[in-house]
């Protein structure tokens, strides 16, 4: 809203001052225009990467970089153009015309972020960026179906040195103030030492360079304030899963652990079926979106009325693909839930990953993991899997479907390891990034790493260091966001439970509606109009912090495993 109103006939002494509303106004209107095109030629970018994962022949993978490459050009270009800036200096000379909450105060400052982060890169480096993961993502997949990280190797340092060079271009505007915030979750505490050198901070503030990545992702973030949250988390998520570990093996000597029951035959015809009519009760709009298959599961939102999500099945158990349709659907309903009129505007767009991915860990972990949830849905799967499920009872199907046991691959992980996986990855690309790991010795640091943490080692490069698409794609700073996701998720959650009477009661009814309005209403209305831990707070009451994640995990299995 404007801060300000004058009369369609302004007395004299206001007619300058109406003049600069006018300007105001009309520059605001331009700024509109141009960032929707950008939004416009962004999401033809997007059904290209999406028919690149999905079903385009391999063979065209090099003509599929040049059209990427061209439209990153036409994308940075129109970014940086200076009219936008000029549109920028009037109406930052004019901000007391808008309230400070407004969707216009929250479009101006999100266009100048972009702005100045756009105006420091090169177009030759955004072209070679966009040229370079179009074509390494597909020398990812083969590399990963040979297990063959050697074939990969070329292609992760030319993206490291790239990746590194868009780092340097970038980190001065993290003392500009422009991206600065308040700690995203329980960071405030000073960070400890470490044994492990690519988890100590080389100054308070973190990795310039690795930061100017991060902050991409998580605006506000800084990876010398992860690193201290994810220390004490790892301190706090070993010891548990240690615990759980033993029960576990007290479990399986004193009764048959229910393992098995996950790991029958699941058609994939029945594994759809039934994963998008649980996906649309939980509100995904199937006439705004579809579901895909593709070799990584993902969710991207194209616009208005278009956003897919995608998953693989395995026939021969139960739960990649259920809970991974049930994660990206919680995307898509973040992605269906912005508001459409704005549409190319950063109102119109999520404010981060952690925010996202606080969205789909919370439908996956929290409601669909659940004991009320599967009080609706249980009898159904068992009719739908008549031959996997017909003699298990809803209390072993619960001890299946939460199993905790470390394991190698992060999109198998039960939500207490899960975060460890995330940790290894953080530190080993900040590592990378620094120079500090050399790309030849990622396969024995990640295996360390796992042994270390996890009390596994992988036995193959698929399994290790080439099973996430990530690196290959140029997302270096995205993986610290899905912790800071499960973070949000839980203190969301945690609110949404005193905030909505008997909420367990909804979900044995197969009502999730209030859930979702409550989300509707907290989170995905706001667009960008707060910073991540800002809009954590106003939807919670609280400032991020790590608590809940702790207690829930504890009260859960603590009472699942008898510790």
């Amino acid at each position: 809203m404007w801060a300000r109103s004058f009369a369609d006939d302004p007395v004299e002494g206001q007619v300058e001052e109406s003049g600069k509303v006018v300007e105001i106004q009309d520059s605001y209107e331009e700024l509109l225009r141009r960032t929707r095109e950008m939004g416009v030629l962004s999401s033809c970018a997007g059904v290209l990467s999406w028919d690149e994962q999905t079903c385009m022949p391999t063979a065209g993978a090099e003509h599929r970089g040049e059209q990427m490459a061209l439209l990153a050009g036409l994308m940075h270009e129109r970014a940086i153009n200076p009219r936008i800036g000029e549109l920028l200096r009037i109406l930052e000379d004019g901000s007391s015309l808008f309230e400070p909450d407004s969707v216009e105060a929250a479009n101006i400052k999100e266009s100048l972020r972009n702005y100045d982060r756009a105006t420091r890169l090169p177009r030759k480096l955004v072209e070679d960026l966009a040229r370079t993961t179009s074509l390494a993502q597909h020398e990812w997949a083969a590399a990963r179906q040979e297990s063959s990280y050697g074939r990969f190797r070329p292609w992760l340092e030319k993206i490291v040195a790239l990746k590194r060079e868009e780092g340097q271009a970038l980190q001065d505007l993290l003392h500009k103030g422009q991206s600065v915030d308040s700690p995203p979750a329980g960071v405030s505490h000073s960070i400890p030492e470490s044994e492990d050198p690519s988890l100590r901070s080389r100054t308070p503030e973190g990795d310039p360079i690795y930061d100017a990545l991060l902050d991409e992702y998580e605006p506000g973030a800084r990876s010398g304030e992860l690193s201290a949250l994810f220390l004490s988390l790892r301190d706090q998520l070993i010891p548990l899963v240690r615990a759980i570990g033993e029960a576990s093996a007290r479990l399986r000597r004193e009764k048959e652990w229910p393992r098995s029951i996950l790991k029958r035959r699941y058609p994939a015809d029945r594994q759809r079926f039934f994963a998008e009519m649980v996906a649309a009760s939980i509100g995904f709009d199937f006439h705004r979106g579809r579901l895909d298959v593709t070799a990584h599961p993902f969710c991207t939102g194209l616009g208005p009325g278009d956003t897919r999500i995608t998953t693989r099945y395995d026939e021969s158990q139960f739960g990649e693909a259920f809970f991974g349709v049930l994660h990206e659907a919680g995307h898509g309903l973040y992605e269906q839930g912005l508001p459409a009129l704005d549409f190319g505007t950063p109102m119109g767009e999520a404010v981060s990953l952690g925010i996202h991915e606080s969205q789909s860990r919370l439908w996956e972990n929290a409601v669909a993991r659940s004991g009320p949830f599967w009080d609706y849905w249980f009898p159904l799967a068992r009719g739908v899997f008549r031959e996997a499920l017909h003699d298990v009872s809803l209390g072993e199907f619960l001890a299946a479907i939460n199993r905790v046991e470390p394991s190698l691959i992060r999109t198998d992980a039960d939500e207490v390891t899960y975060n460890l996986h995330v940790i290894i990855r953080f530190e080993l690309e900040r590592a990378l990034l620094r120079g500090d790991l050399g790309a030849a010795d990622l396969p024995s640091a990640w295996g360390q790493r796992y042994t270390e943490m996890l009390g596994i080692t992988p036995s193959n490069d698929a399994e290790g260091c080439l099973q996430d698409i990530h690196w290959s794609a140029g997302l270096f700073g995205y993986f610290p966001t899905y912790t800071l996701g499960n973070l949000y998720a839980a203190q969301l959650y945690s609110r949404a439970s005193l905030d909505l009477a008997d909420l367990d009661g909804a979900f044995t009814r197969g009502d999730f509606s209030g859930l979702l309005g409550w989300l509707r209403e907290r989170i995905h209305r706001h667009g960008r109009r707060y910073r991540p831990s800002q809009l954590i707070e106003r939807a919670t009451g609280r400032p991020p912090e790590e608590g809940p994640l702790i207690a829930s995990l504890r009260r859960k299995y603590e009472e699942l495993y008898s510790l």
